[in-house]
């Protein structure tokens, strides 16, 4: 069983981050692509991405599943449709395990644009009643990726969310993956990286088919 983790932009920080916080995984393997903007942070940049990761998995017979590491879940719908593997959106992951974790979560987002993005995405999926409320850091991909003060940022947000009435937190950016175990530690509530929650649910779903 082979996972390829796709990072849909062009930053390498935000690729190296994954492979850090998925070393854990079995048989993981993260792909930059290379064409993609240096951070996804608009519509347009989201929708810019679909036709080039569309090529890059076609190039990648060997995967049994992918993950679309992109916190927008770019290109979910057609990937799936033209995938003969399973595909899982980060999003879409990390909000079904944040209702496995809590009554109530929070999404911390990286700018104030996202926000309508993901309530639009949430709407969807059927979930805003549980959603505590969101929260951006105002900073781009890559500063979330390497950016000194960074955690300080998610500790301030993440305690305001948790006054909205959150339980548990979703970091709605693949950028922020390193901060989620020192972050949960600070807070002293469930930390959700989406990243990770596709990995868990492709190998979980790999194994049972094979059972």
């Amino acid at each position: 069983m082979s996972i390829t983790v796709i990072n849909p932009n062009s930053n390498e920080a935000v690729t190296e981050g994954l492979r850090d916080t998925l070393t854990g995984f079995p048989n993981v393997t993260c792909l930059t692509l290379t064409e993609g903007p240096f951070g996804i942070e608009s519509q347009r940049d989201s929708d810019a991405v679909i036709l080039p990761m569309l090529d890059l998995m076609r190039a990648t017979p060997e995967a049994s599943a992918f993950v679309i590491a992109c916190y927008s879940d770019p290109g979910l719908d057609a990937a799936r449709s033209v995938s003969s593997v399973p595909v899982f959106g980060i999003q879409e992951a990390g909000l079904a395990t944040a209702l496995c974790r809590a009554d109530m979560f929070g999404v911390i987002a990286i700018g104030e644009p996202s926000i309508l993005r993901h309530r639009k995405y949430m709407r969807r999926m059927g979930v805003l009643e549980r959603l505590a409320g969101e929260r951006a850091l105002n900073m781009s991909v890559d500063e979330t990726a390497r950016g000194a003060n960074t955690f300080n940022r998610l500790k301030t947000v993440g305690a305001d969310l948790i006054g909205d009435g959150a339980g548990c937190l979703i970091l709605g950016c693949a950028g922020m993956a390193r901060h989620r175990a020192p972050l949960e530690k600070h807070l002293a509530v469930p930390v959700i990286d989406p990243t990770q929650a596709a990995v868990t649910l492709a190998h979980g779903t790999l194994v049972a088919s094979r059972l």
